[in-house]
């Protein structure tokens, strides 16, 4: 008999398929916000008029801008971000923009409401690993609202969880909190053809691996499992169309609702696995970008833990369009056809970093829930070599 607890939430409502823009003044007018701050990317910013038409639909309540939010969501532009919107008098964040940028905003909310505006004063309020187990700071959700418009599929928007680089350690940590997620979604597939092909396509195959992860977990249940399973027919139809024609936003929309579904499971509390585990530290310590991560350690990991559930690869595989085959060299060809990265070596990492990576990969905790026993760096190296 199936046992567990699903936890949601403090999100409150996920907006599709409309406008971006007449979105957010609706959400402004029902939250009743009179100061609206805007955090996005540097690129969006200038070479688009996304923002622009954001700032032109709200009128004296945009309350101003900050396009600086680097990859992998460091601490010291959370802080900056956060000092800007104070001094703003930001009384409503509308968080436009990729993985970073929508983790950004989280973090940026949890500083506003602890006055935290140096990066020493977050360090309490982050969750901490022992022992492969996580404990989480209880600490206040924040009282400022957020929208997020995000442009691809990481779908960090959906989960009460912000990751944020301490540069000085070289490691991605954690801040949680139930109520830190967007008051909103809004998924707009219009604002999405800004992002780069490869950008686009390889957050897309992160949240492939948020759904099979999901599938493969030893959390798993009826209600994962078909949320999962969908998300990667949404995705695994989505994606290649993409890649064939860019301007296709039934694809892209389509996209995104299976990034939506594929974090079902972890908002609700479902644990991952390795391939999840080994992402973050090649993010955090190696710079590699959260999709490029998925693209390259999904398919190794998925061999490797197939002794202990290849029969519910094939569920994966199906999934896919492929039910006779192996879920990894399913997901090996997927992502190659995608023209995606498939090997450390593609994206930087060297073997003499393999032993740091590993050791690293022991601080996260979803190392510890990976569906086949990990208990020590080098059964990490293991896949990290096949992954060579």
């Amino acid at each position: 008999m199936q046992s567990g607890t699903m936890v949601f939430t403090a999100m409150n409502r996920v907006i599709f398929g409309q406008e971006a823009a007449a979105a957010i003044v609706a959400e402004a007018d029902r939250l009743q916000a009179g100061r609206v701050f805007v955090l996005t990317g540097r690129t969006l910013n200038t070479r688009t008029d996304e923002v622009g038409k954001i700032r032109r639909a709200l009128g004296g309540r945009f309350a101003g801008v900050h396009d600086d939010m680097p990859a992998h969501t460091p601490r010291e532009a959370v802080v900056a971000c956060a000092n800007a919107a104070r001094d703003a008098g930001a009384d409503l964040l509308v968080n436009f923009g990729g993985g970073s940028v929508i983790d950004g905003g989280k973090a940026v909310a949890v500083c506003l409401e602890h006055g935290i505006s140096d990066v020493d004063a977050m360090e309490p309020l982050r969750s901490v690993v022992e022992n492969g187990k996580r404990r989480i700071p209880d600490f206040r959700s924040p009282a400022i609202r957020q929208i997020a418009v995000p442009t691809t599929l990481s779908a960090g928007e959906h989960n009460a969880r912000a990751g944020v680089t301490d540069t000085r350690v070289k490691l991605k940590q954690s801040f949680m909190n139930r109520g830190i997620v967007p008051e909103t979604v809004i998924l707009d597939p219009a604002v999405t053809v800004h992002t780069p092909e490869w950008l686009f396509l390889s957050s897309g195959v992160r949240a492939v691996d948020h759904a099979v992860e999901t599938y493969l977990s030893l959390d798993a249940n009826d209600y994962t499992d078909g949320t999962a399973l969908q998300a990667l027919r949404c995705l695994g139809a989505g994606l290649p169309a993409v890649k064939q024609d860019g301007g296709d936003l039934a694809a892209r929309l389509r996209c995104m609702m299976g990034a939506w579904l594929s974090m079902v499971g972890i908002v609700s509390g479902t644990r991952m696995g390795a391939s999840h585990a080994i992402g973050h530290i090649l993010g955090g310590s190696a710079g590699v970008p959260h999709g490029h991560t998925s693209c390259v350690m999904l398919p190794y990991v998925l061999d490797y833990n197939a002794a202990v559930n290849g029969t519910r690869q094939r569920d994966v595989a199906a999934a896919l369009g492929q039910p006779d085959a192996p879920a990894g060299a399913v997901l090996d060809r997927f992502i190659r056809g995608l023209g995606m990265p498939r090997t450390l070596r593609d994206v930087g990492i060297a073997r003499a970093d393999l032993p740091r990576l590993a050791e690293n990969c022991m601080l996260d905790d979803w190392t510890y829930s990976n569906p086949r026993p990990i208990g020590s760096a080098a059964q990490v190296m293991e896949i990290l070599k096949a992954a060579c």
